[in-house]
């Protein structure tokens, strides 16, 4: 199976930025930047997150509408994998230090394959500095890092419904596989 690339509903985020898209229900793209917006400005709230140097930290949060959302650590070096979010809308904001997103800009099937092959013109990359986010849509396949070498970032992230699953990818060259599926019991 071969996917291409399309157009992006994902709207990235400064403060003078509109918002993307509403979803069917609960709260809309636009609705979970503000959130991740003003939760990162609670800088008591950023400063007490506990920050380990082997490994990402986070504390759940209570997100508007229903929402889950998360302020995560992240030591220099560290990041996710290539992953996605299934049928979640999300968003997220750094607070302080620098996050880089690369994502597809492509859907891809939402079940039943296990391998496809990626076209040329599907990568996206952004650099994220303290004060700037995204939302994103359902089926987002993104991985986040921190690439410094010795400075934390701290970002908060919402999604709404709830996380039902997170698909993770392996990627070589052009060939993204599905390695795994977590559901929540799996991270909580």
């Amino acid at each position: 199976m071969s996917v291409s690339p399309l157009g992006s509903s994902a709207s990235d985020f400064s403060p003078a930025d509109s918002s993307p898209a509403r979803s069917a229900q609960g709260p809309t793209q636009a609705e979970l930047l503000d959130f991740v917006r003003r939760t990162t400005a609670d800088t008591e709230l950023i400063a007490s997150l506990p920050l380990d140097p082997e490994g990402r930290t986070w504390v759940r949060l209570d997100g508007p509408g229903g929402s889950e959302a998360w302020l995560i650590g992240w030591p220099p070096g560290t990041g996710t994998g290539w992953h996605d979010h299934a049928d979640s809308v999300g968003a997220f904001l750094t607070a302080a230090g620098e996050l880089k997103e690369n994502s597809l800009a492509a859907r891809l099937p939402t079940d039943g394959w296990k391998t496809l092959e990626l076209t040329d013109g599907v990568d996206r990359e952004r650099r994220l500095p303290a004060g700037r986010g995204r939302s994103f849509g359902r089926h987002h396949v993104h991985e986040v890092l921190n690439e410094s070498t010795d400075r934390y970032a701290v970002s908060v992230h919402a999604y709404h419904p709830p996380l039902p699953r997170i698909r993770r990818y392996s990627r070589t060259g052009q060939t993204l596989r599905l390695e795994q599926v977590e559901r929540p019991e799996d991270w909580q």
